[in-house]
């Protein structure tokens, strides 16, 4: 499945827009891992077990939103986007969505 975050694919052509395809996962803060990041938070410096779990994340969504693109019968999926937004303290939404598309 070919993704973009533009509006074409460059050097094909677009045939058929089957419409908005979108995945998304929740996923919560582990509490074992808080009292590391809340030291290191402290001290400041990059979060790696936090960004870590948004890596997951993103790519469990994108692969959910590729997943619908191909029940539709999609090649490409374009203008994809990510949005993140806080679901309960502790725990945050990855939505990635797009444009499922057909090429020539």
């Amino acid at each position: 499945m070919r993704t973009t975050n533009t509006e074409k694919i460059e050097g094909e052509n677009i045939s058929e827009d089957l419409g908005l395809v979108k995945g998304n996962t929740v996923r919560a803060k582990n509490a074992g891992r808080d009292v590391i990041q809340n030291i290191r938070n402290f001290f400041g410096g990059e979060l790696k077990s936090y960004s870590g779990l948004m890596t997951d994340a993103r790519e469990q969504a994108l692969e959910r939103m590729e997943a619908e693109a191909e029940e539709k019968g999609a090649d490409a999926v374009v203008n994809v986007r990510f949005v993140t937004s806080q679901v309960t303290r502790g725990a945050s939404e990855i939505l990635a969505y797009g444009t499922a598309v057909k090429l020539e």
